[in-house]
């Protein structure tokens, strides 16, 4: 091996790192033009425009513009168009998309090759029918940058599909329009593939077990810095944030800041991904760092209490429900005018049944319909057996009651688009699932669509919309489901504001409480 003009410009050893793109385990050889570089040894990955290589001296760093790549398990140049390219949000490319790759061909019979290309963060995806031995059935390009970068590649219609772990913004969407691309919010092209919590995690070692809202506002603002000041040890606290662009952030920062004015402190440390967060806890006792999901790894999680009061505890069914402070929606968005007939039979499997397995593997959570008791030893018991002032709201208090000990709770909840009583952008997912859940359950199973309002309005104004939104929810999915539930037996209630989920100080808070939840009894 010929390393006299080797430097640090080109490679430097590097210690243990955990990489974005797929590790191929080949033997390669890198090679300069000018011969002064002549590296054998296993790739392991590509990052940040450089290859990263296992040799005999250990593990180097070479950059890509230096040399050239020889050998079965070098990374692809992509050079002409995919069937498919799909750029935007890391969460979404590096968390998901391999799996639902990898399951896409599965479900076509066919054998995947994903490889990396030349650029970091992007993989291409070569699907080949009758499992490898077939025709190229189509080739899909994955570019994982950031939610906003993606929106702005699908308004220069560089792109078919832009993943995003945010909802496009209304002037991203008002450009994409604008550039001829449609109506982004419409359902046929924005896609809801995903649900997925943003979880607050600290060390193993760390006694804390939740945080207030307002301590989490005030940590990554700046104001507590200390974990003494939260019932924790006297250890100052490292909390780490994403950079600026990122849809995770700007999620994060919308939920725990809201219009306060506030936003994160020049003191708190920019990593670059959540597997970057994730290794920032295991390393550092008197860490905090908000991570996606499927990000935890070994990291403790916190629970979130707001300001009613409401302990938040992020697992997937409190995702499912959207009821926890820091759940979002992932998202793949479509332009109207260069949609192609590859690019629809993609999508449709990832909203498909066929999906979730794949979803969840990868550690997000998909639309799987969850069941979990309703308890008298429940939050929500206890706070509807809560003394009130108000004798005629302690009735329905108490009329609630009376029926949730008798049914459990599905994750299934529906909510409606912002003034209007059509139901949102998830809601054509989750009646599918719930059709599919309820047809394997025994003749006599018993439904309940149960309604509730924020508590904007007048309490019995609220009782009679929430009566009228849960009947709307029943003849809609009576509708949909057709022929094909003749075991279950359907009704509809309405409980107004009593037994919220979350605070009414809020429009966020307000959007979570206008919902209508599904009860379930099943005959004994």
């Amino acid at each position: 091996m010929r390393t006299n003009r080797l430097n640090t410009a080109i490679f430097a050893l590097v210690g243990a790192m955990t990489f974005s793109s797929p590790a191929i385990a080949q033997t390669v050889n890198l090679k300069s033009e000018d011969g002064s570089v002549d590296i054998v040894g296993v790739l392991a990955g590509v990052e940040s425009n450089a290859y990263i290589l296992e040799t005999t001296m250990g593990q180097i760093r070479v950059a890509t513009d230096q040399v050239t790549c020889f050998g079965d398990g070098c990374p692809v140049s992509h050079v002409g168009s995919a069937d498919v390219h799909i750029g935007g949000s890391d969460t979404v490319g590096l968390g998901l998309m391999p799996l639902l790759l990898d399951g896409y061909a599965g479900v076509r019979n066919a054998a995947a090759d994903v490889q990396p290309t030349t650029t970091p963060n992007e993989v291409i995806a070569k699907l080949t029918g009758d499992d490898g031995y077939g025709d190229e059935l189509a080739t899909i390009l994955v570019s994982s940058t950031t939610s906003g970068n993606g929106f702005d590649l699908i308004a220069a219609s560089k792109i078919d599909v832009s993943m995003a772990s945010r909802r496009i913004r209304p002037e991203e969407a008002r450009a994409i329009r604008n550039a001829g691309g449609g109506n982004m919010v419409s359902p046929s092209q924005e896609h809801v593939i995903a649900v997925d919590s943003l979880v607050l995690i600290t060390h193993p070692d760390n006694p804390v077990k939740s945080l207030t809202q307002d301590q989490v506002a005030d940590i990554y603002a700046g104001r507590i810095t200390n974990w003494s000041e939260v019932g924790g040890a006297d250890l100052p606290i490292l909390a780490t944030t994403l950079p600026e662009g990122s849809g995770t952030r700007s999620v994060f920062e919308s939920r725990i800041f809201g219009d306060s004015g506030s936003g994160i402190g020049a003191d708190i440390v920019v990593v670059a991904t959540n597997p970057d967060a994730s290794r920032f806890i295991d390393e550092n006792i008197g860490g905090l760092a908000y991570v996606s999901f499927a990000f935890q790894r070994g990291g403790n999680p916190l629970t979130i209490v707001n300001d009613c009061g409401i302990a938040m505890r992020p697992d997937a069914f409190s995702a499912r429900t959207e009821e926890y402070a820091l759940q979002r929606r992932l998202y793949a968005y479509t332009r109207e005018d260069t949609v192609t007939e590859a690019t629809q039979d993609f999508l449709s499997y990832v909203k498909s049944v066929d999906a979730d397995n794949q979803i969840t593997k990868a550690g997000f959570i998909g639309f799987a319909v969850d069941r979990r008791d309703q308890s008298l030893d429940g939050q929500r018991a206890r706070a509807l057996l809560a003394p009130v002032d108000d004798p005629y709201e302690a009735g329905f208090m108490r009329d609630m009651l009376a029926q949730t000990v008798d049914y459990d709770r599905l994750s299934t909840t529906f909510r409606f688009r912002s003034g209007s009583s059509n139901l949102d952008e998830r809601a054509a997912i989750d009646k599918q699932r719930l059709i599919t859940y309820l047809e394997a359950q025994p003749e006599g199973t018993e439904i309940v669509f149960v309604g509730f309002t924020d508590t904007i309005g007048e309490f019995d104004g609220n009782i009679s919309l929430s009566q009228r939104r849960a009947a709307l929810v029943e003849e809609e999915f009576r509708r949909v489901a057709g022929d094909r539930l003749p075991n279950v037996r359907f009704s509809s209630v309405g409980f107004g504001e009593v037994s919220p989920s979350a605070c009414n100080d809020t429009e966020d808070g307000r959007r979570i409480n206008r919902r209508v939840e599904v009860w379930i009894k099943q005959p004994a």
